[in-house]
């Protein structure tokens, strides 16, 4: 489906949510950083484990809402509260109101995005919808690659400036949002009557999500995503406490008797830079390769892909044979990434999608908890031992898959 052909409320968004997201990787990378100086690190390393809490609230309370006022006013309220954040952060006379005004950030954000998904759902259709997913993924790893580089000058040397730049973006896609974006919600989910009772509600909308987590599928597609999640995410966990510790200063490149040496810091950032700009480079084109593929087998080869790459870091030290690992495990997240949205859109009843979107980021939150696990163990296994978890996690993945994908079609037929 060729961007031209879109609709209005497609390119609004990816331009706004791409532009957004560059800004937000040239603050998010460095705030970890930034309460720990100010507040101490035992302090910002608890302080860090509460936003995904508020990003679980945020995602299931966002879905609901998506489904039984629409996706607009709910995408208005995350742009809106996230804008007034941005800017209570640049005003902000101490840390603790900074760290209040970066968790209403990311609670904004998790209000936003399982309406901003479903709308792709509704207005795209189901043979489309991976191409039209990985052009958005790409947009966001543009944001991703540019991000932290400019971002180490500007957060910390023009924190108020970049905050204030935030929130004038914000503000100005909520506007285009206003005036431009009309409603998607589709009318098997419009209700006709509707409680005078808040209580009721929320009464309702719970109920709606105790349904979905008795849906056996839906809760092993979760558990599978968990397990894979826990892999794919290395990239930023164990990842960087090997590299640092274990591989050596070595050269990069030689010419005519010079070299150029890279210490372990920076050949982790050459790692990970390579690693987005694979995402870059290459999701669309991938995106278009397995366009055929069942969803089972994508799934399955994700897991082994990243499984098998992250497991062989430890096999050798040699920085081009970290590159080729890289180029390995980089391969299995992107083949995922775009048949994750597309399946649960094609999966989830019409009328409760949202619902069914918040809860899927159920898998990202709880695989964001349990991926420390792997630097956490470091302190008493060796890195084969970490690696052979980590590969371990993403066979298991692979299983589940096949299993829900198993009963999946059984239930259909």
């Amino acid at each position: 489906m060729h961007i031209r052909l879109w609709d209005n409320n497609l390119k609004v968004r990816l331009l706004g949510e791409g532009l957004f997201n560059m800004l937000y990787w040239m603050y998010f990378p460095f705030i970890t950083v930034y309460f720990g100086q100010s507040l101490g690190n035992h302090i910002a390393g608890v302080l860090m484990t509460v936003p995904p809490i508020f990003s679980i609230i945020g995602n299931l309370l966002g879905g609901a809402l998506a489904d039984r006022l629409g996706r607009r006013p709910i995408m208005l309220l995350g742009a809106s509260l996230q804008t007034l954040m941005f800017a209570l952060f640049a005003l902000s006379p101490s840390h603790w109101m900074d760290y209040a005004a970066f968790i209403a950030i990311g609670f904004g954000g998790a209000i936003y995005r399982p309406a901003s998904t479903a709308m792709v759902a509704d207005l795209v259709p189901a043979q489309e919808r991976r191409q039209v997913f990985a052009m958005f993924t790409t947009a966001n790893n543009v944001g991703a690659v540019l991000g932290p580089a400019l971002g180490a000058v500007f957060f910390f040397q023009y924190r108020q400036e970049l905050l204030w730049s935030c929130s004038i973006v914000l503000l100005a896609y909520f506007i285009s949002i206003y005036f431009i974006v009309y409603e998607t919600l589709p009318a098997s989910a419009r209700i006709t009557e509707r409680s005078a009772s808040i209580k009721h509600e929320f009464k309702e909308q719970w109920r709606g999500y105790g349904i979905i987590f008795r849906d056996k599928v839906f809760l092993l597609y979760i558990l599978a995503g968990i397990f894979a999640l826990v892999t794919i995410m290395q990239l930023d966990m164990y990842l960087a406490v090997y590299v640092i510790h274990y591989v050596p200063s070595q050269a990069l490149i030689h010419w005519n008797g010079n070299s150029l040496m890279l210490s372990s810091t920076e050949i982790l950032g050459w790692l990970l830079g390579y690693s987005g700009l694979l995402f870059v480079l290459f999701l669309i084109p991938i995106t278009k390769w397995f366009h055929h593929w069942k969803e089972r087998n994508v799934f399955v080869l994700s897991s082994l892909l990243s499984g098998i790459g992250t497991f062989a870091l430890g096999l050798h030290t040699n920085i081009w044979f970290l590159f080729f690992v890289t180029t390995v495990f980089t391969f299995g997240e992107m083949v995922r990434s775009p048949v994750t949205q597309s399946f649960i859109s094609r999966y989830a009843p019409e009328h409760a999608r949202g619902q069914y979107m918040g809860a899927d980021s159920l898998q990202y939150t709880i695989g964001r908890f349990f991926a420390p696990v792997t630097v956490f163990l470091s302190a008493w296994l060796p890195p084969m031992g970490i690696f052979t978890i980590i590969l371990a996690a993403a066979l298991i993945s692979a299983v589940l898959y096949i299993l829900l994908f198993r009963i999946y079609e059984e239930g259909r037929a």
